[in-house]
C-alpha cells in the first residue's frame, strides 16, 4: 500500500555518478519511490520546474555552478528544504549553508542511513506525517535513546529526567548532530522567540543539559562551545 512517504519527490545532484546510485538505491530501501537525478546545476533546475520535488539534495561542488549560488536561486522562489552534501569539512563552509537558505548539512564520506534519517525528519518539519512512520519513534544516537511519542531521554538505558524546555533543546541539537546551533536558532527553535534577551537563558539551559547528560559538565564532550558561533551536539560513528 503506498504511503505518504513513497509518495514525496525527492531531487538530488550531484556530479559524482556512484553517489547518485548509491542514495537512489538507498533511499527506495526506506520507502520513497520518486527519486529524481540531476549531475549540474542545469539539469536540476530544469527537473526543479517539473516535478517541483518535496526535498533537495544539493551537492556544493558541481561542473557548472557551485551549490551555494544554486539554494540561492531556489530560495528566491522556493522553501522546498534543502540538504546540502559536500566534500567540504569545515565549520565556515556549514555556516554559510545555513546562512544561504540550507536546511542540513552533510559531509562526504556520509552514512546512507543517517541520510535517509534526515531526510525523514525534515519532511516531518515540513508537514509529513505517516501514522505507521510516526509510531513509537526512538531515536539511537550513540549512547543516547529518544522516545519521542514518550518524551524520554535515555543514555546508555538509564532514564534522564528533562524539564520541557531542556528537553526541547536536547531533541532539537540531536536531530542535527555535529552541527553549530547557534543561540539565536536555538532561541527561535525552543523557545519561539528573537534571541535579543534570552542570552543568560539560554547558557542556563545548556548548563542545566550538560550537568544531567554529560560524565564531567565542566569538560563536556556531547554539548560543547564552539566560540563565537554557538553550540553544537557532538555524536561519533560507533
Amino acid at each position: 500500500m503506498e504511503t505518504s512517504l513513497s509518495k514525496k519527490k525527492i531531487l538530488i545532484i550531484d556530479d559524482e555518478e556512484d553517489i547518485l546510485k548509491l542514495l537512489s538505491m538507498v533511499l527506495k530501501k526506506e520507502g520513497f519511490e520518486n527519486i529524481y537525478t540531476a549531475e549540474d546545476a542545469e539539469s536540476g533546475f530544469d527537473l526543479l520546474g517539473r516535478v517541483n520535488p518535496d526535498i533537495i539534495l544539493l551537492d556544493i561542488m558541481l561542473p557548472d555552478e557551485e551549490g551555494y549560488e544554486v539554494c540561492k536561486k531556489i530560495r528566491k522562489t522556493s522553501n522546498v528544504p534543502i540538504l546540502f552534501i559536500s566534500a567540504k569539512t569545515e565549520e565556515i563552509d556549514r555556516v554559510l549553508g545555513f546562512a544561504l537558505g540550507g536546511d542540513d548539512y552533510i559531509t562526504k564520506p556520509f552514512s546512507t542511513k543517517e541520510v535517509a534519517y534526515r531526510i525523514k525528519a525534515q519532511l516531518r518539519r515540513s508537514g509529513y506525517n505517516d501514522e505507521e512512520e510516526n509510531k513509537n519513534i526512538v531515536l539511537n544516537l550513540g549512547a543516547f535513546q529518544i522516545d519521542e511519542e514518550k518524551i524520554e531521554v535515555r543514555k546508555n538505558g538509564e532514564l534522564i529526567e528533562l524539564k520541557p524546555k531542556e528537553y526541547k533543546m536536547f531533541l532539537y541539537m540531536a536531530k542535527h548532530p555535529n552541527q553549530i546551533m547557534s543561540k539565536e536558532k536555538l532561541c527561535s527553535e525552543v523557545w519561539g522567540e528573537d534571541y535579543i534577551g534570552f542570552d543568560n537563558t539560554i547558557m542556563v539551559h545548556i548548563r542545566r543539559l550538560r550537568e544531567k547528560i554529560e560524565e564531567d559538565a565542566s569538560n563536556p564532550k556531547y554539548i560543547v562551545n564552539v566560540k563565537g558561533l554557538g553550540y553544537k551536539f557532538v555524536l561519533k560513528d560507533e
